[in-house]
Formats: structure tokens, C-alpha cells, sequence
């Protein structure tokens, strides 16, 4: 009977063991796990009475864009295409892990679901604009990552910031100020170190 009950204490204690501990965690989705989509969703939404997409209109469609053309689509409405080319490969950059992150965390509004929009919401997306030198710069970086030592992926935030000027106050708050990567682009600085610049703690990694 000692036996049958310490054996049936036992049972219970792995059963309770069992319970504490419950399933295991998913793992964190990091660039060394978690390839760069394939394609992203584009909630378009209606044009304000400029003709300018507007980032309170209502969503009218999601577009299904493939990812690298989605690049090639917002990185000359953001970054000026005539600007440096480190500048335009710093921003493909931003652009590239920016709506990397927001693939990862799709939203639905009003019966839409989508990823990002085509406005200042995220970032603004005009399908088919793409230019010879962003392209480029889109291209340049294609197998590349900008994260944290542990490859998380975290969307690289920036700001239009002010022309001829470093704009450090940004590179307190971990956002890459437009201007300013051009800034430094204009004095040498490598795409690199324009990225370091402003994330910091950060480094290139290769991704497929």
C-alpha cells in the first residue's frame, strides 16, 4: 500500500509538473528563422481632393504587391531619387525592415486586412514609380538586414527632419531623420554608418 501511494504521488507531481510548465513558447520571429515575405498587402485608400492619397480616407481595396516591387514603390516617395546613393541605400534599408515588421503585425479595419497602407500612416506607396536609382538602391540591399545582435525584427522608424543639418535630436529617439541621411551622404558617410548613426546598437546580417 507505501508503494501504491508514493507512486501515485509521484504521478501526480509530474502530472502537476506537467501543468506549471505548460507548451512551450513560440519562438521569437528574428531574421535567422523568418525569411522577407514574398509579398505584402497594400490597403489603398481614397485620394483627398489634391489627388493625394489620404491618410483618413476610406480604405477602398488591399493590393497584393510583391515585396521587393513594394520597395521600389515607396522609396522614391519618401527618400527625394536624386539624393546620394548611400542615402537612397540607408533608406532602402529603413523601408525594406520597416515594412518587414508590419508584414509580421497585419491589422483589420473595416473588414480589410492589410499590413500597411499607401499613405503617411505607414508609408506613402505609389505601385509602378519606381526610378533607375532607387531601384538601384532597393537592389543594393536585397540581402540584407538591419537589426539587433539577436536578429529581431523591428521596423526602423524615420522622420523628414531638417535639410544641411545632422538632426541628432533623432538619433536620441532611434529614427533616421530623411535629411539628414543625406546630410552625411553628402560628407562621405557609408550606408552603413549612416545607419549606425541613427539606430544604434544595431548591425548589417545577411538574410536569403
Amino acid at each position: 500500500m507505501r508503494r501504491y501511494l508514493l507512486a501515485l504521488f509521484s504521478l501526480f507531481a509530474a502530472i502537476a509538473g506537467t501543468e506549471l510548465t505548460g507548451p512551450p513558447a513560440a519562438a521569437a520571429q528574428t531574421v535567422f528563422n523568418t525569411a522577407p515575405p514574398a509579398a505584402i498587402r497594400v490597403a489603398i485608400r481614397e485620394n483627398n481632393p489634391s489627388g493625394e492619397p489620404d491618410p483618413r480616407g476610406r480604405i477602398v481595396w488591399v493590393q497584393t504587391v510583391p515585396f521587393e516591387e513594394y520597395c521600389k514603390d515607396v522609396l522614391p516617395n519618401e527618400w527625394m531619387p536624386s539624393w546620394s546613393s548611400e542615402s537612397l541605400k540607408a533608406g532602402a534599408i529603413a523601408v525594406k525592415m520597416f515594412s518587414w515588421y508590419h508584414h509580421l503585425h497585419p491589422v483589420t479595419i473595416g473588414g480589410f486586412t492589410f499590413d500597411v497602407d499607401n499613405t503617411t500612416n505607414f508609408q506613402v506607396f505609389r505601385y509602378l514609380s519606381g526610378q533607375v536609382d532607387t531601384n538601384q538602391a532597393v537592389e543594393a540591399v536585397r540581402r540584407l538586414a538591419f537589426t539587433l545582435p539577436n536578429g529581431d525584427i523591428m521596423e526602423l522608424n524615420y522622420r523628414a527632419g531638417y535639410r544641411n543639418n545632422p538632426n541628432w535630436q533623432y538619433r536620441n529617439a532611434q529614427k533616421m531623420a530623411q535629411w539628414g541621411s543625406e546630410y552625411w551622404a553628402e560628407r562621405g558617410r557609408s550606408y552603413l554608418q549612416i545607419l549606425q548613426f541613427y539606430y544604434m546598437d544595431r548591425s548589417l546580417l545577411q538574410v536569403p
